[in-house]
């Protein structure tokens, strides 16, 4: 289909290095890549596999601790490896465009979203000021962003984190450019927002000729985006073909065990006794940032040994809930028991012993790890402050807390969060969360940045431990996939309310809400063709009608 298109990116045998304890170790080990004009390239493979280098390099960009080794990348004809580092700078933002994985930790928090999104436009001189905010107001219209003419001029850290991604995505397509490269960019997004977005995504390629690399381990997404997919292992190219060949006849061992991953299903465990007492109790809260509601009138227990997973769309007040249940947002109205007895709203007001029972898992581990601390430090402080260990015995317990995240203690104890991939830093956020020994833990989209084979292992390894230790779990996804899998119970939020709630079983099997219908019938399929035709089937015959819906 692109064979009579202009090639716009060659890369040939490409190695990229990077540097631990003065020596330099092989990351990405001779790949090769063609993209033409108007293609979208789908990178996938597990995490470490060197895709987000990869993507990076297309920029002729690498992290600190990097380099380019060997190899030719040519964007345009323009040889990138060897260019000035001014021109390289006039390329990125206007011609080649980045959408990062954690819009959180990209964003400037000291600025509005419309300042940070007109700054490549102005400074590129493609459109003045007021004309780039009026495109930017469109774009947070095709991304289907609430209150498209006002949420512009909030600050990051007042919108939610699929909110952030969104403006992200606009912010890349500003300048409409040659080139974007979106490195997981629907991690953050809820299933019904997830769909809006890729076709949006889908519909800036195909009206203005740009090029993507689309990178993820969501092989149902990568169906809907890609032209081609080349897979990826450990920094080697395993195999490249199109999309629909690729699903259909994989030749590759590796890649035919993508295709047959989660196959996960924990076993279903029967309902508490009824005079069981729930570990946490979510007894009619509302709360608040300020004057503005953000959750009305909340309820669901959480029994010990049990999961409950809390889905709903982006800004529906899943992490909210768990913030007033962590006590970092005291709940206006309600109360949260635990074991019977009330929790202090704040978590200034709590004891030591009712802050270790509770613990989070944050969703954006790249916000959330101490970039300036080494992994040793960031898990050993919680063991040192809740079980008071000190010397070889805090090593020691480290060391355990690393094994049970499926990291060498002798490979990972010294690093920094930067010298890790997305998916070790969220589990080192796991092993953190572990390191206290609590009876509860919520789980905040804990497995959104993992490739689908390490996320099976961290659900078998949550499972587990759910079982040794009768550890009670609030599991914030939008993943359906996940709920299956780990889930007792579900509890549906929309619009900072429950909408629904009930035992698993019960939940998938009809009839539904209305809105957990809808959420059920928008999880991506294996099926190149499974967008088109559900965008037909909801009367959706553009982007700009998606918006709208």
């Amino acid at each position: 289909m692109n064979q009579d298109k202009k090639l716009l990116l060659k890369i040939r045998g490409l190695r990229i290095e990077g540097r631990v304890d003065e020596t330099w170790n092989g990351i990405v080990h001779g790949v090769d890549l063609d993209l033409h004009r108007g293609e979208i390239m789908g990178l996938i493979g597990e995490s470490g596999a060197g895709k987000s280098t990869i993507g990076l390099a297309a920029m002729g960009f690498t992290r600190d601790g990097c380099r380019i080794a060997d190899g030719s990348i040519e964007f345009d004809s323009m040889e990138l490896t060897s260019s000035p580092e001014e021109d390289l700078r006039m390329l990125r933002g206007a011609r080649i465009a980045y959408v990062a994985q954690s819009a959180a930790a990209s964003f400037n928090p000291a600025h509005r979203l419309i300042d940070q999104h007109t700054a490549a436009p102005v400074q590129h001189k493609i459109q003045s000021r007021r004309a780039s905010q009026e495109d930017a107001i469109d774009l947070y219209t095709r991304l289907r962003l609430p209150n498209p003419g006002e949420i512009g001029f909030r600050y990051p850290h007042q919108v939610s984190g699929g909110q952030l991604q969104r403006a992200m995505t606009a912010m890349a397509m500003s300048c409409r450019p040659d080139l974007i490269i979106f490195d997981e960019p629907t991690t953050a997004l809820d299933v019904t927002t997830q769909i809006e977005v890729l076709a949006a995504i889908r519909d800036i390629v195909e009206q203005f000729n740009t090029a993507a690399i689309y990178i993820t381990h969501d092989l149902a997404v990568v169906a809907q985006m890609a032209d081609r997919i080349k897979v990826l292992l450990k920094g080697d190219e395993v195999e490249e073909a199109d999309t629909r060949t690729m699903l259909a006849e994989p030749k590759e061992d590796y890649t035919k065990s993508l295709w047959a991953v989660r196959s996960f299903q924990r076993e279903q465990k029967p309902p508490p006794p009824p005079d069981e007492s729930p570990v946490i109790r979510v007894s009619n809260i509302t709360a608040a940032y300020e004057v503005i509601k953000v959750l009305d009138d909340v309820s669901f227990d959480i029994h010990r040994g049990r999961t409950v997973a809390v889905v709903g769309e982006s800004g529906s007040g899943k992490s909210t809930t768990a913030r007033c249940i962590t006590g970092l947002l005291p709940p206006i109205n309600g109360h949260i028991l635990y074991n019977g007895e009330p929790l202090p709203p704040s978590f200034k007001q709590r004891s030591v012993e009712q802050l270790r029972q509770v613990q989070m898992i944050y969703q954006m581990a790249d916000t959330a790890l101490n970039p300036k601390k080494r992994i040793g430090e960031i898990i050993g402080r919680p063991v040192h402050f809740y079980r008071g260990l000190t010397g070889a015995d805090l090593k020691k317990r480290v060391d355990e807390l690393l094994d049970q995240i499926e990291l060498e203690p002798s490979q990972y104890y010294h690093r920094l969060p930067s010298e890790l991939s997305g998916g070790q830093k969220q589990r080192i956020g796991i092993a953190r969360a572990l390191a206290a020994e609590p009876e509860f833990i919520i789980c905040d989209e804990v497995t959104s940045a993992l490739d689908q084979l390490v996320a099976e292992g961290i659900l078998r390894l949550l499972d587990r431990l759910q079982d040794e230790l009768n550890l009670a779990y609030m599991f914030i996804t939008h993943d359906l996939a996940t709920v299956k899998a780990i889930a007792d119970e579900v509890v549906v939020m929309k619009e900072r309310q429950v909408v629904e709630a009930g035992p698993k079983d019960q939940m998938f099997q009809p009839p539904h809400h209305a809105y957990t219908d809808l959420l059920l019938s928008s999880v991506p399929e294996m099926d190149p063709d499974w967008l088109d035709q559900l965008l037909e089937k909801r009367g959706v015959d553009n982007i700009g009608e998606a918006a709208k819906t």
